[in-house]
């Protein structure tokens, strides 16, 4: 017993001393001290880097990469065929060489173009890209046939 009165015990932890390895830091002051192997690896690993984040921005861009070209040869098409399809644009040739349908200059020169546009957008509001892409590409043929098939009727 204390002279205060006091009845407590005072518990004794035993001290723990850990140590740990000193680990330098690798740094630009002491990079000169590095052997010639860890330097080749820190090389290689921040090229490696940089072209991961490449590939990254290209997969995440991959939608306007390939929209590019096909926005291109759809404007090129339509002002191609708006300057050389008649006015009387026909659809569904007969097998006595007369169409079922015509349309106007415009509606043909626009449509396709439309369809286009439709399926560039479904590639940019979609995850899967290409086959929106695909199906736009394919689009571009419809003005072709249009072209082909009102200058040179059976």
């Amino acid at each position: 017993m204390s002279e205060s009165g006091n009845t407590e015990k005072k518990l004794k932890l035993p001290s723990v001393n850990l140590k740990l390895p000193a680990f330098k830091k690798q740094t630009e002051n002491n990079h000169e001290q590095l052997p010639d192997e860890t330097r080749k690896r820190s090389v290689i690993y921040k090229i490696g880097e940089v072209i991961r984040i490449l590939c990254l921005v290209l997969y995440r861009l991959r939608s306007v990469f390939l929209s590019i070209p096909v926005i291109f040869a759809a404007l090129r098409l339509a002002a191609y065929n708006s300057e050389h399809l008649p006015l009387l644009v026909g659809l569904d040739l007969q097998t006595t060489g007369e169409f079922a349908r015509t349309i106007s200059r415009q509606s043909a020169v626009t449509i396709p173009l439309m369809i286009t546009a439709g399926c560039l957008a479904l590639m940019f509001l979609s995850k899967k890209t290409l086959y929106p892409w695909l199906i736009s590409i394919f689009s571009l043929a419809i003005p072709v046939l249009l072209l082909i098939t009102n200058m040179y009727p059976a």
